[in-house]
């Protein structure tokens, strides 16, 4: 523990004491959101963020450390170790170093090199390595070689240079020499595969590159992409030709005999044969998994946006899931998101029914009150938005609606979590309470799908599905409990994220709801089975109670902090915070978020951004030219650009160059998932092939 806490210490930028804290907190079994949340003055205030990069470099430096003992042990047994090299192994920090440094002495089975040792060679090989003899000398060295397998001169000399070869190929410092060149002034190169399709979306890669150090994450997964349909050849290359005219001038110097001309071959051979081909790789798998990262990384950010879209409180809402044949789905949800009817329509062809449509939805109007209409953006969409845009001119703008991404509805509309929670309802209906869902309470909705199926990410089929999953769940997790959840409201979906909770004790939590009724005290969680005194005091912070015994439990407040809350409460001036933690005996830091909590009871972070807006009218195509100025939501976010909901059936797209007059890095800079844009210019209209071009540069 000593020596990865010291590793930590250097990789991080905590100190050696909070440190040590956090790893007592998370072998105690502590969650990162609770640790983040109510152990601030352990930790020194680190963010959920800054806890998960922090258990990042403590996972892959207790790997290392691991591999570490392994590999000692491993050359232990093996007499191998020696002082030297025990030390070029302590010292090692980063696992690429420390297999380089392991490399020469793996055991290798059947390598040329293998072979040749076993051969007897290896004394061959080793004055060959000297380079001290002549030509004439070494073949004469070599002759006392030919027995057994050896049946030449020529066997002899070809079984020592596949031994030099090997060496060279496993030298350290070769390996960073060539891996660092590979890296900075590699040429990333494609070419038409097996399979290239010419008119294909890898046309452009047919002839194409550039800089190893310069490819960025999306192209290179395309690339990758393309690679693995067998539409791209994928090749990175180096100058091997000035490398080896450099290692013949300099390496090779020193030596006096003629003989360095055969153990150039040597080394040219195991440059081009063993050790560029294993960097290659090395390098590709290095550009994958940075593209890798970068890819989720935009996914999480748009996760976040997506699932902070304040919901829409106090409107009874109206759920459209569009279709031409099987008709449009409605069901209405009130105030609370809860179920109340359905309907089918059929307003768009084949039937065109406009009359038959117009009179239900006025009757559900009337009879539920229905405050706005949101409709899933998939089939018929459009049409479905201009019957809808008809019906609220007729009643002057009392039914406005909007436009939500439906993707993942059906995903979720045929679930085990669907059909457990609308058991009696057809899988369409529920796909659109998915829909009504997501402008009533977003995270709470979205939170029931599979991220992969929400329609937000960049080649997330193409990433580590591993990597992917883990880092959405932690995405999700912090999410969740940075808004905190309702607990007499809540599905076990969103239960599940809650610190401490899971899908067990989430389904627990709710059978007992349904049993019992409603929670009045956050205590009343400790009767729940399966949720102990651990769970409890982990969970507790996150939980609300909106209408219970104690105004706490409608707060971020932990109850391990109520006494204090309550002392608070009864003070009139509370400015002195220094002086009121050391008289209460609570941390200063957790003193302020007392406070805070205070001064908002039921206080939702939502509700400072930006909710999601409802019109009156929408947009047509035909009526676009360049110069026009429309509105719309943005849908998605990738590195190269913002796909915007304009009202259109496909999105316009905001390639990343018209995002802004400055130079950006990413359009995150600049957008953020289901942000409303007032004025966006229109830059190209194709309306054969329904794109329209977008720029904010003007605006």
């Amino acid at each position: 523990m000593q020596k990865l806490t010291t590793i930590l210490t250097q990789k991080t930028k905590l100190q050696k004491n909070q440190i040590i804290n956090i790893l007592k907190l998370l072998d105690e079994g502590s969650t990162i959101p609770f640790i983040a949340r109510y152990r601030k003055e352990m930790t020194g205030g680190a963010s959920d963020d800054e806890l998960r990069e922090f258990y990042e470099v403590y996972m892959s430096s207790k790997r290392l450390l691991e591999r570490k003992e392994e590999i000692v042990r491993l050359l232990i047994e093996r007499e191998l170790l020696t002082n030297e090299l025990k030390i070029a192994i302590d010292s090692a920090e980063t696992m690429t170093r420390l297999e380089d440094i392991y490399r020469p002495y793996k055991e290798k089975k059947n390598s040329r090199s293998s072979i040749a040792i076993k051969n007897g060679l290896e004394p061959l090989a080793n004055i060959l390595q000297s380079a001290k003899m002549s030509e004439k000398e070494f073949e004469g060295r070599a002759k006392t070689f030919v027995r057994g397998d050896v049946v030449s001169i020529v066997d002899a000399i070809k079984g020592a240079k596949d031994i030099v070869a090997e060496r060279f190929s496993d030298s350290a410092k070769e390996r960073n020499i060539v891996r660092e060149m590979t890296l900075k002034h590699g040429i990333l190169g494609t070419k038409a595969g097996k399979e290239f399709d010419e008119r294909g979306v890898y046309k452009n890669y047919k002839e194409h590159s550039e800089k190893v150090a310069f490819v960025p994450s999306h192209r290179y997964l395309a690339i990758r992409r393309g690679e693995k349909e067998k539409q791209l050849s994928v090749k990175i290359t180096i100058d091997g030709d000035r490398y080896l005219d450099t290692l013949k001038r300099y390496k090779l110097r020193e030596y006096m005999g003629s003989s360095k001309n055969i153990l150039f071959e040597a080394y040219k051979d195991g440059f081009k044969r063993l050790l560029y081909p294993s960097i290659e790789r090395e390098v590709s798998t290095l550009l994958k998994e940075r593209s890798d990262l970068a890819a989720i990384g935009v996914f999480g950010k748009n996760l976040t946006q997506l699932f902070m879209t304040p919901p829409v409180t106090g409107k009874v809402l109206l759920g459209a899931d569009p279709a031409y044949k099987t008709g449009c789905k409605l069901v209405v949800i009130d105030v609370n998101g809860k179920y109340l009817a359905d309907a089918l329509i059929f307003p768009t062809a084949p039937r065109s029914d406009f009359e038959g449509s117009r009179r239900v939805v006025l009757e559900l109007v009337k009879k539920y009150a229905i405050d706005g209409v949101v409709i899933g953006n998939g089939t018929a969409s459009k049409e479905t938005q201009e019957f809808f845009a008809k019906i609220n001119k007729e009643l002057n703008g009392a039914l406005k609606y909007t436009v939500v991404s439906e993707a993942g509805a059906s995903v979720y509309s045929a679930s085990k979590v669907a059909a457990e929670e609308y058991p009696h309802l057809d899988v369409t209906v529920r796909g659109a309470i998915s829909i009504a869902g997501r402008v009533r309470d977003p995270m709470a909705t979205l939170v029931k799908i599979d991220p992969k199926s929400l329609g937000i990410g960049q080649y997330q089929h193409d990433v580590d599905q591993k990597l992917l999953q883990r880092k959405l769940q932690e995405n999700v997790e912090s999410l969740v409990n940075s808004v905190g959840v309702d607990v007499n409201s809540a599905s076990s979906s969103l239960l599940s994220f809650v610190s401490g909770v899971g899908p067990r004790v989430a389904k627990n939590i709710v059978e007992y709801r349904d049993k019992n009724g409603a929670f009045e005290a956050k205590k009343e969680l400790l009767k729940v089975k399966g949720l102990g005194a651990k769970a409890y005091e982990q969970l507790a912070g996150f939980i609300r109670i909106r209408e219970g015994k104690s105004i706490f439990d409608n707060t971020g407040i932990h109850p391990e902090s109520y006494s204090v809350a309550t002392e608070l409460q009864s003070l009139a001036d509370t400015s002195d915070t220094k002086e009121l933690s050391q008289r209460l005996e609570v941390g200063e830091i957790t003193l302020k978020d007392i406070l805070k909590e205070l001064s908002k009871p039921g206080f939702d972070p939502r509700e400072e951004l930006e909710s999601i807006p409802f019109k009156d009218d929408l947009t047509d195509i035909s009526m676009l030219r360049e110069g026009s100025i429309v509105s719309g939501v943005v849908r998605n976010i990738a590195d190269f650009g913002v796909f915007v909901d304009i009202g259109l059936k496909n999105d316009g797209m905001i390639h990343i160059s018209q995002m802004s007059q400055k130079r950006i890095s990413h359009p995150l800079e600049v957008v953020s998932v289901n942000q409303y844009l007032a004025r966006i210019e229109v830059i190209s209209v194709e309306i054969e092939k329904q794109k329209v071009g977008l720029s904010l540069k003007e605006i």
